[in-house]
């Protein structure tokens, strides 16, 4: 959140009120702009969202990264973070301590994130009479709508069991709730290691597109954000905020959307079941007619028919039935009539949802905002972003009566502690004794040996018959009732519940399943899970144990991803995450996941925005290692600071003035931390490059309009500039182009790295 200039200011006003002093500013026009070092567009999205002033009505869009440039590093968190250790190396004296236990308290904190992101999803289907009540309270889509927001924040602490029975409380359980049959992901075979194989249903949407797609959104929507704040912040003097101390644990709120972006909305694939439903909400309205004859027949709509789910996604879930009780025109005592009919016919999965039908207004004394949601998907949010820039747009805030939420968390929770999990947990206990524990047995194994090499039996050929593959079908996917789906939704389940254990024990063993059915993406998504738990397990890992279990699992990821699958999402995730928990264990690891960021800017999967995001965290990850005694030995300072250097000029580059600002204003206080300070000038080629970038940002439309006086016809600022100066202006530009000239290219189109910038800073 902004933090106010004045003292006396309410910390909540320059939320409502920046926007409009913003679009009140005279932007200036660009003179020295840096953009056409890299001409190519982002993506599709950027050409369709063109970014304009947006209704002063939409600054809740950007609510989630607004905030003035000293009030909140840049950079994500953890960047001086010295306990954060786990090897025992020479420069390492401090206790290992796991990644769990260093989450932190904020809910952008990468780890926080990746515990919201694999929570259960709960689909909803309601009948036509909910969804015309919810429209009158102000819905368009639904009772879906309404819940969201709820299902990310569960009140209270959850209790969960284990498959050892033991018992553990946490406080930031969710769950997410979707749209019964929305986002479905059909597997395309041609991918899947079946080259000849029969076409899938949706087959001819390729996965590469849907993914090509997904990435663009996602930079797309990082990239509105950013250029809002240069807007709402660009005519600020570079000297306002110079006295603020910014707070280094706080995670970079760019950085934190895009990994949010990137993790919410996972579809219905059959290469994992996050996504796939653990319950389903039937909800019916207290004004039907026939409550028990609808409800039947929802529940025969999502069990067969046009809308039931595909052959991959188990069948067996959950229906959690709700009566929504209108307070306003209906009859309670009837409706608790039908709510004791619906317990006997339907068990006691079953809650009565009293809700008021009229709409609520923020007027009202008893209203409340409604939050929007966090885990929307980039798509839904870009094409808010674009409704925004409409001259008729509305406030997109949503009221609510406060017995409104009241009732909806009761309910949330009530569902969530008494229903779902117990389900889960049940799922868990039976999947494992009656599937699992017998792979993990001798007779399991000796099974698969046979089942492998085919003794006794049919060899396996390659002419791609289905008996070769086992249970893996020819469309691309196994099916629900196979060991090796169950198995998948048993490690998933595991991973939800934080049954560390369990979870990373029976991702090994789907390893070698999926290799052995050349099931390419299901095997890439069980190595990327197999590392991600490893890495969150509380236990110590040495640098020969990460480099025989975790190395070779994201290796195995990113090639079956990137190279057989052609899944870029796939890839850019696990390279991702593996980075982010790499990091967080400390000492070596930190180099570790270094080298994981840097595989992945090679890779050039991400595009420009996330390009400057990964640069960014690398600087940080490497700050992370402080090192020990007075002169801290073991430390990554120089490279910290050479990844950040490395940032502001891809910023620059995209004439993101105040973030390039920051990673160089980054740059020069790590560069101050060293015993010679002043050593980076004795390095001729990155002490000219980086004068070259402080010269460009001086240059930079903000700041020069700021020092300048008054305007021409064009509405540019002019400034006392005298020849003098001017001849200087133009010889440091002469000499950033000379220097960039001399140094290994950033961006090319021939995959050059850029080896050669660090090695001149290190």
């Amino acid at each position: 959140m902004p933090q106010p200039l004045e003292d006396e200011a309410s910390p909540t006003e320059p939320l409502q009120a920046l926007p409009m002093a913003a679009s009140a500013m005279k932007f200036p026009k660009s003179r020295h702009s840096t953009s056409a070092l890299d001409s190519s567009p982002l993506s599709s999205s950027d050409i369709s969202v063109p970014f304009r002033r947006s209704n002063p009505s939409a600054a809740s869009l950007y609510a989630s990264t607004l905030s003035p440039p000293g009030s909140r590093s840049i950079s994500p968190a953890g960047r001086g973070s010295p306990s954060r250790v786990l090897s025992n190396t020479v420069f390492d004296s401090r206790p290992p301590r796991s990644p769990s236990s260093a989450a932190g308290d904020s809910q952008s904190e990468p780890l926080n994130l990746i515990f919201r992101a694999f929570v259960p999803h709960v689909s909803v289907y309601a009948s036509e009479d909910t969804e015309a009540l919810m429209a009158e309270k102000g819905f368009r889509n639904g009772l879906w709508e309404l819940l969201r927001p709820f299902g990310e924040d569960i009140q209270g602490k959850v209790t969960i069991r284990d498959s050892n029975g033991l018992g553990r409380a946490t406080d930031d359980f969710s769950i997410r709730f979707t749209r019964f049959g929305d986002n479905i992901e059909h597997p395309d075979p041609k991918i899947s290691g079946l080259k000849n194989s029969l076409p899938a249903h949706n087959g001819n949407q390729a996965s590469t597109s849907r993914d090509k797609k997904l990435l663009a959104d996602v930079e797309a929507v990082v990239d509105q954000h950013l250029s809002y704040a240069e807007e709402s912040f660009g005519a600020i003097p570079q000297g306002a905020f110079a006295g603020l101390e910014s707070d280094t644990e706080e995670t970079s709120p760019y950085y934190a959307l895009y990994l949010r972006r990137l993790l919410s909305n996972l579809p219905i694939s059959p290469h994992e079941t996050f996504s796939h439903p653990v319950a389903c909400v039937v909800a019916i309205s207290s004004r039907n007619g026939n409550p028990i004859e609808e409800l039947r027949r929802l529940y025969a709509e999502t069990n067969q028919g046009e809308k039931k789910l595909p052959l991959w996604v188990d069948g067996d879930y959950l229906r959690y039935y709700v009566l929504v009780h209108d307070e306003e025109k209906d009859d309670i005592t009837r409706s608790m009539g039908l709510f004791d009919q619906m317990k006997r016919h339907l068990g006691l999965h079953c809650h009565l949802l009293r809700l008021r039908s009229s709409q609520s207004a923020e007027t009202d004394d008893d209203s409340t905002l409604l939050p929007r949601s966090d885990w929307m998907s980039a798509s839904e949010e870009l094409e808010d972003i674009r409704r925004s820039q409409d001259e008729d747009f509305e406030d997109p805030a949503r009221y609510i009566f406060e017995s409104d939420v009241t009732a909806i968390r009761t309910f949330v929770r009530e569902m969530v502690t008494q229903s779902i999990i117990p389900t889960m947990e049940r799922h868990v206990s039976i999947w494992n004794d009656q599937v699992a524990s017998r792979r993990r047995g001798i007779t399991g194994r000796f099974m698969n040996l046979s089942r492998k090499w085919a003794f006794g039996g049919s060899s396996r050929s390659s002419s791609g018959t289905s008996a070769s593959r086992d249970n893996y079908n020819l469309a691309g996917y196994f099916p629900a009732e196979s060991p090796e789906a169950i198995m998948r939704k048993l490690a998933d389940y595991a991973f939800m519940l934080r049954d560390w254990k369990l979870a990373q024990s029976t991702y090994e063993l789907l390893r070698s399943d999926y290799s052995d059915s050349k099931a390419w993406k299901h095997h890439a998504a069980a190595n990327e899970m197999a590392a991600v738990t490893l890495l969150i397990m509380p236990q110590q890992l040495t640098s020969k144990n990460r480099a025989e279990t975790i190395d070779q699992m994201l290796e195995a990821a990113l090639y079956s991803y990137n190279t057989r699958c052609c899944a870029p999402y796939g890839a850019l995730r696990s390279l991702t995450l593996g980075l982010e928990l790499l990091r967080l264990r400390g000492g070596t690891s930190v180099d570790d996941a270094g080298r994981w960021g840097i595989r992945l800017l090679e890779s050039k999967i991400s595009g420009r925005v996330g390009d400057a995001l990964i640069k960014e965290r690398l600087g940080v990850c490497y700050a992370s290692k402080t090192g020990v005694g007075s002169w801290h030995w073991g430390s990554r300072r120089r490279k910290s600071a050479a990844w950040s250097v490395l940032a502001a000029d891809a910023w620059l580059q995209q004439s993101k003035h105040i973030q390039a600002r920051r990673c160089l204003d980054d740059a020069h206080r790590r560069y101050a931390l060293l015993p010679h300070k002043d050593a980076i000038l004795k390095f001729e080629a990155a002490g000219d490059f980086m004068a070259s970038l402080q010269n460009s940002l001086a240059e930079s439309p903000e700041t020069s309009d700021n020092e300048g006086g008054g305007t021409d016809e064009n509405g540019l600022g002019v400034g006392h500039i005298d020849e003098e100066s001017e001849a200087l202006t133009d010889l440091l530009v002469s000499r950033r182009a000379s220097t960039v000239g001399t140094m290994a290219p950033f961006h090319t189109d021939d995959g050059a790295s850029e080896a050669g910038t660090q090695k001149d800073f290190d």
